[in-house]
């Protein structure tokens, strides 16, 4: 049986979850408390992060990055990555920019300082870091919003990789209501489009002990 191991608001688990969704492969998640450092796991992850996924052939994968890329090529029937050289770079591009651009700007400076440090009792959340993560969302949701009027999805004519990835960080955010919709109303109409696919189901029926999500967060209109 192929697993995952995973954290429910770790953008990253979330982007594989839809992956893997989307190409209908099955698999059994794991939830993963990091910070135990379980033996077993560090073992398969020296890093002790996650997601990480093992394979039915027994080949343990790291990293979100690492494991996408697996995914499109061992199952390569549905590509999330796109069929030429130049769809492959962009959509490329746009995961790492959520991934490495958002996720640094956004979403560690809201999910992680206003809803996790103190709970892991590392200390006080800096709101300095606060009003830096809603300043930033602003900016991001106007070039998404930019990117979902100019193209059919956002790394071209297809849905990709890309949509995975956005839509996983905002996912996690949306979850702990930190998403303001009224920004943007094309980045709000492609993330009603993208939740409502069959892959985000589970996400979205998912809830996390101590934090319940605001109301419209499963509702697929909002």
């Amino acid at each position: 049986m192929r697993i995952l191991y995973h954290l429910p608001l770790s953008p990253y688990s979330r982007k594989v979850r839809l992956a893997l969704a989307e190409k209908r492969i099955p698999f059994e998640l794991r939830l993963e408390k990091v910070w135990d450092r379980r033996e077993e796991f560090v073992e398969l992850n020296p890093a002790c992060t996650v997601p990480v996924f093992e394979d039915e052939n027994g080949l343990t994968i790291v990293d979100s990055a690492a494991i996408c890329e697996y995914l499109d090529e061992a199952y390569p029937d549905v590509s999330l990555y796109g069929r030429t050289l130049a769809e492959r770079a962009e959509v490329r591009r746009l995961t790492a920019w959520f991934d490495q651009k958002f996720g640094q700007e956004v979403t560690r400076n809201l999910i992680w300082e206003r809803h996790l440090k103190r709970s892991l009792g590392l200390g006080n959340p800096e709101a300095a870091a606060i009003r830096a993560g809603y300043a930033n969302l602003k900016d991001h949701m106007a070039y998404l919003g930019w990117l979902a009027e100019s193209r059919s999805w956002l790394g071209g004519a297809f849905i990709s990789l890309a949509d995975f990835a956005a839509a996983a960080h905002l996912s996690v955010l949306d979850y702990a209501n930190d998403v303001d919709w009224s920004l943007n109303a094309a980045a709000k109409e492609w993330y009603a489009r993208i939740k409502s696919r069959p892959a985000f189901r589970p996400l979205l029926a998912e809830r996390v002990s101590g934090m319940a999500p605001p109301s419209h967060y499963d509702n697929l209109d909002f």
